[in-house]
């Protein structure tokens, strides 16, 4: 007679095979570091938004490391996640630049930002500013305008980077008011930062969480933002539109994405993880200070906002006859 067969046993034993072993390679064991690659200097707004959310997920993940890799307008970080193992412990902080402007911008991009990224989140937005060192004899926009035109172009303004909504604030601005202001491209906003306080470069298209760092030092000031309306961390800035630029509108976000093919159970556990700290309260009022608003966007609207902030750029680049050196 043979022994009678433990069906629980059985079942179970089969649910075991069945975990194994695609399932188990696509575990996400929590507690290994995770690097987030960001494609400035250290020290930038990216920085504070990717520690406010390491903190919040520290538990549930593990360490979130911080890997600054500045260089080519930050494609060198995308190109390194792109060729990284698809296990999710290697992500990329996305820009809009990045991932909205660079495929009008350069002939020959590396990598396309849809089809070789998975998305994560959409975790912040911003506005940008008009700033000025103190030494520039303007105090209001129209004030800044009628200066700015009237020195042609003897006038420089900085950017954080040649290919970004920094960049391209200045184009915008140079078309929609007739001024000449010539565009001067940085590593990033800390360095710009630090020449337009020192009064190098007299104009600087910033972050408004940048602008309002500067603010404390007496030396710059603020003429106005970039949205459609308002910023409420900044209420008594004027817009652009106010002035009769209608044209003159740039927002911009930071995302989260991991390599093509990582596992799907790897990716959710990212977003869901990622999206509960972004809407945390601690990570939300670490982002409003710094001027940033929350926004937790999930893959299909963030997909969206990729199509149409490319096609909007790429008209804009067409416009003003842009083109990168590659």
């Amino acid at each position: 007679m043979h022994p009678r067969i433990d069906r629980r046993r059985v079942l179970a034993a089969l649910g075991g095979l069945a975990l194994t072993p695609l399932a188990r390679a696509q575990a996400f064991t929590p507690g290994q570091p995770i690097k987030v690659l960001i494609g400035v200097p250290a020290g930038g707004t990216q920085d504070v938004l990717t520690r406010a959310i390491a903190h919040e997920v520290r538990d549930s993940l593990g360490p979130l490391i911080i890997d600054n890799r500045s260089g080519a307008a930050g494609r060198i970080a995308v190109e390194a996640v792109k060729t990284a193992a698809p296990d999710g412990r290697t992500l990329l902080l996305g820009t809009a630049s990045m991932m909205t402007m660079f495929p009008s911008a350069y002939r020959n991009l590396s990598y396309d930002p849809i089809k070789d990224f998975v998305p994560i989140v959409n975790a912040a937005r911003f506005e940008l500013a008009l700033v000025v060192g103190k030494d520039v004899p303007a105090n209001t926009l129209p004030e800044f305008l009628a200066w700015a035109k009237a020195q042609g172009d003897k006038v420089s303004f900085a950017s954080y980077g040649a290919g970004t909504p920094s960049h391209f604030l200045g184009e915008m601005l140079n078309r929609s008011a007739g001024l000449r202001m010539v565009h001067v491209p940085y590593r990033g906003s800390t360095p710009a930062r630090q020449d337009v306080m020192g009064g190098t470069v007299p104009v600087y298209f910033d972050t408004i969480g940048g602008a309002l760092q500067m603010l404390p030092t007496g030396r710059v000031k603020v003429l106005a933002t970039s949205g459609d309306k308002r910023s409420p961390l900044m209420p008594d800035r004027p817009t652009f539109t106010e002035a009769g630029l209608k044209d003159v509108v740039a927002t911009a976000w930071f995302a989260y994405y991991a390599p093509l093919k990582t596992p799907q159970p790897i990716v959710d556990k990212l977003r869901a993880e990622f999206t509960r700290a972004v809407n945390s309260r601690e990570v939300r009022q670490q982002l409003l200070q710094n001027g940033m608003y929350p926004v937790g966007d999930g893959p299909e609207a963030l997909l969206k906002t990729m199509r149409e902030d490319t096609a909007r750029w790429g008209a804009i680049m067409a416009a003003v006859n842009f083109q990168a050196n590659d």
